[in-house]
């Protein structure tokens, strides 16, 4: 194998192995390098989000939603069923098959980019050095003009509840659980500490959500957590916030977990434990002495708007730098890398990010919730409609939720869009669109949608926004 490359990336995962590809379609000479390693000692290409995160999640919470509803919602379609039961090993065989077809797919897409994948771990030394220590523990040095830092993050452990994979598990063991466990502790209200308590609670898990904020997500707009909270204490998630954990004790069948709010000290016996805190910045062993390349107090890579470290040539992705951890805003930061070293204008629009809570109902925002707008100072106007009055939802069965945009006064300029409700991840495309080119709450009026659709609900509210909906009364 050449040592010498014009990129190298470090990291494999939805900012790193993009970023490779689009190099090597720039007709860059490329290598990825990957340590990810699966609980059986495999090494896979993909990191958290395909292998442990956001594929193998969106799995299991697809299988569970359809046996909720099988459950609770097909005898009003006039669909009757016998008993209905779940076989959780047939569940998570179809999970882990969809990982591996997507992992694999990687290694092809590769092959097609002409980009040396290489399985081990990646560390950069000063000069634009690469030490490269295969599965084998064998190292090697390579050189690149380039080097693209894409090393990911792993979840945040609590000193006072680390994890032992057996009950006290990360969000990638809560992913592989052999059984439902009888009662779940979730720490953590945040879209990961849902969406797994979620999957769990309609296999019949009784499910303890703690949270230590006094608020409930907190980075939705407020109208959104209101009605989420609503949802979710409704599907049986039993939801304290101003909780906070102060560490478990083992029991001959679980855990019991103490905690204090606002009354005081607290205990509940749970079986399994889900902490889900947050994730943190994955740089053990990343950077040598003498690189140059700085990181910031919560040990982000520090970059610029263009992902360029101040260390020349070396630039970092994904949920390596500051915003928001999410695998789409790390691909395109990857992408644009490879499109500005191979000298093409290339920039990401970080004003308009979309963010997706895939529960039921799902969640989708993009842009600025209505407090950030209003504390701004901007004048503002609302528009909103409830799914409720969608026709589509209506047949559906999936009428909890709204669509809401909110506009500039002054321009009219869409500032943000915030759905909760059916195919909410779906329908935010069009808002991430409309914003992408500064369009116009009466833009959106005057774009036909089709009858009857979900996406008529965001017509709808930005009729409303200017009240003169057409199928809701205008207030």
């Amino acid at each position: 194998m050449s040592s010498q490359f014009d990129v190298i990336v470090i990291g494999g995962g939805p900012a790193g192995y993009p970023c490779a590809i689009r190099a090597g379609q720039n007709k860059l000479k490329v290598a990825c390098i990957d340590e990810w390693k699966n609980h059986d000692g495999s090494y896979a290409f993909g990191g958290t989000c395909l292998n442990a995160g956001c594929i193998p999640s969106k799995a299991l919470l697809e299988s569970s939603e359809l046996y909720y509803r099988t459950q609770h919602e097909f005898a009003v379609h006039g669909i009757k069923v016998g008993n209905v039961s779940v076989d959780v090993a047939a569940m998570q065989k179809r999970r882990a098959q969809i990982v591996k077809q997507s992992t694999m797919g990687i290694a092809s897409l590769f092959k097609g980019a002409g980009v040396t994948g290489l399985q081990g771990h990646g560390k950069l030394l000063s000069g634009n050095r690469v030490e490269f220590t295969d599965k084998d523990g064998k190292k090697q040095e390579l050189s690149a003009k380039h080097v693209v830092l894409a090393a990911g993050s792993s979840p945040v452990e609590l000193k006072s509840l680390p994890f032992d994979g057996e009950r006290i598990v990360d969000s990638w063991g809560a992913l592989e659980f052999e059984s439902v466990p009888k009662r779940l502790g979730v720490i953590g209200a945040g879209v990961i500490g849902l969406e797994l308590g979620s999957v769990w609670r309609r296999l019949g898990a009784e499910v303890l959500v703690l949270e230590a904020l006094e608020s409930f997500l907190p980075m939705t707009d407020g109208a959104v957590s209101k009605e989420a909270l609503k949802h979710f204490k409704k599907q049986g998630l039993d939801i304290r916030l101003g909780a906070k954990v102060s560490g478990a004790d083992r029991t001959k069948t679980g855990l019991m977990l103490k905690y204090t709010d606002a009354s005081g000290e607290k205990t509940i016996e749970v079986d399994k434990v889900v902490v889900a805190i947050g994730r943190r910045p994955y740089s053990k062993d990343l950077l040598s002495e003498g690189t140059g390349v700085q990181l910031d107090e919560r040990g982000f890579v520090k970059v610029d708007h263009e992902c360029r470290t101040n260390a020349p040539n070396i630039w970092a992705v994904g949920d390596l730098v500051r915003g928001p951890m999410l695998a789409h805003k790390g691909k395109e930061e990857g992408v644009m890398v490879a499109d500005l070293i191979a000298g093409k204008v290339s920039e990401v629009n970080y004003k308009a990010i979309p963010s997706v809570i895939y529960t039921a109902p799902e969640i989708a925002w993009v842009g600025q919730t209505e407090e950030e707008v209003k504390k701004s100072g901007r004048a503002y106007k609302v528009g909103s409609f409830p799914f409720l009055a969608s026709g589509r939802a209506r047949a559906m069965e999936a009428t909890a939720g709204f669509c809401k945009i909110v506009s500039a006064t002054d321009d009219d300029e869409i500032l943000g869009v915030h759905i909760i409700g059916p195919m909410a991840g779906e329908l935010i495309a069009e808002a991430v669109l409309a914003m992408e080119y500064s369009a116009s709450t009466e833009d959106l009026q005057r774009t036909m949608h089709a009858h009857p659709t979900l996406s008529e609900a965001l017509h709808e509210a930005a009729l409303n926004a200017d009240k003169i909906a057409i199928d809701f009364p205008n207030r």
